[in-house]
């Protein structure tokens, strides 16, 4: 895919991320679950969802950066597809949910960002949508912004993510791989008191359970005891929530989660998938703790559920307006059920695995050791190989 860096102030690379050996958890051995990932192991491998990055970086004191994903190759607004939005732990800022939550449709794509730019991020989203072919007439606008609080390494207070940075993302949206770890979104966040970011996961069903595929990517941020395949890793680091509380360690943070799904779900069918993601998310070691803003936005590409828009006003009004929607029953939908839980554990991982080391504000955060990890997970005997 094509990834676009957005660089404010060039400074040398001893004041960003670092260069180091990373891999995604999958090639070394970590391969959570039963079912197989798609090509790419990633939410592109939804047929049309498309991913782009913006990485703001400027001087010592901003990491941060915008991570856009689009449900479709059609414009999302008209054409959009159901969706669904499931609040694990709700201190967080996610525009859009309610309107989401109460029509059971997506018309934006999905942006993640930092905290304090979410309003500046969903403005420049607003403008660009309504330059877009066919939005001419169009006076509502329901755009999904989401994020998680990257203050540790950026200067937040700046509030450093402005249009230049949305359009850049918007643009380099494509199918294929996504790039991992301190890009986009990603670029200034922390995980298990490591350096978190983007991380990304599928699994392909097998044809007799449907053949449908499922997709998931996350902007790590949020805190817990780390494990990995079941194994205490973030006990055998010396780094996790609560460790000595003399020294006021909490477990805050938070977690964006996407789910792509090309199954045919409603948005009722969708709500239960997203609840799915959360266990993947336990998983890894959270708690879901009181500062930890876990939210999940799922949606269905599916034909037979997307629901087309009149192209105008004009033919909106012009008589009753209906649809006709084909979708899985519910007795057809515990394999996606237990493929989201997987793709949510793996894409964790990745994110951390593929994040690097970054100094930024006067404090290092190191990346997740993987040659201690992959020592650790063969002592319990964890990883496949």
């Amino acid at each position: 895919m094509r990834f676009v860096l957005v660089v404010l102030i060039s400074l040398p690379l001893a004041l960003g991320a670092q260069t180091e050996a990373r891999a995604r958890a999958r090639d070394l051995g970590v391969a959570p679950g039963i079912f197989r990932p798609g090509r790419w192991n990633a939410i592109t491998d939804v047929a049309g969802v498309r991913v782009g990055q913006s990485t703001v970086i400027a001087g010592d004191s901003v990491h941060t950066g915008v991570t856009a994903i689009f449900p479709s190759a059609e414009n999302p607004f008209l054409s959009r597809v159901p969706a669904a939005i499931v609040v694990g732990n709700g201190f967080g800022k996610l525009l859009g949910s309610t309107q989401v939550n109460e029509l059971g449709e997506l018309e934006s794509p999905i942006l993640l960002t930092c905290t304090l730019c979410v309003w500046r991020v969903a403005d420049a989203l607003v403008g660009w949508m309504l330059e877009q072919p066919g939005m001419e007439e169009v006076r509502s606008l329901n755009v999904v912004v989401g994020e998680t609080n990257d203050g540790q390494l950026n200067a937040i207070r700046s509030r450093p993510v402005g249009a230049d940075a949305v359009r850049a993302a918007l643009l380099a949206a494509s199918s294929g791989s996504v790039r991992e770890g301190s890009v986009g979104a990603g670029a200034g966040t922390v995980a298990f008191g490591f350096k978190g970011g983007i991380g990304t996961a599928s699994r392909l069903l097998p044809a007799s359970l449907g053949g449908f595929t499922v997709g998931v990517l996350v902007q790590s941020n949020f805190g817990g005891v780390l494990q990995i395949l079941g194994a205490p890793v973030g006990k055998a680091l010396g780094s996790y929530a609560f460790k000595d509380a003399v020294e006021g360690g909490k477990g805050d943070g938070s977690i964006m989660i996407v789910v792509a799904t090309d199954a045919p779900l409603s948005d009722r069918n969708l709500r239960r998938l997203a609840e799915r993601a959360l266990m993947g998310l336990a998983r890894t070691g959270s708690s879901a703790s009181n500062g930890s803003g876990d939210y999940v936005v799922a949606f269905s590409t599916a034909a037979s559920v997307r629901r087309v828009q009149p192209t105008s006003q004009a033919a909106a009004h012009s008589g009753a307006y209906t649809l006709s929607t084909t979708e899985l029953a519910n007795d057809e939908t515990s394999a996606l059920y237990q493929g989201v839980v997987e793709a949510t554990e793996e894409a964790i991982y990745n994110s951390l695995f593929m994040a690097t080391t970054t100094t930024a504000r006067g404090r290092t955060v190191r990346a997740l050791p993987l040659d201690t990890v992959r020592a650790i997970l063969r002592r319990y005997d964890a990883a496949d190989r």
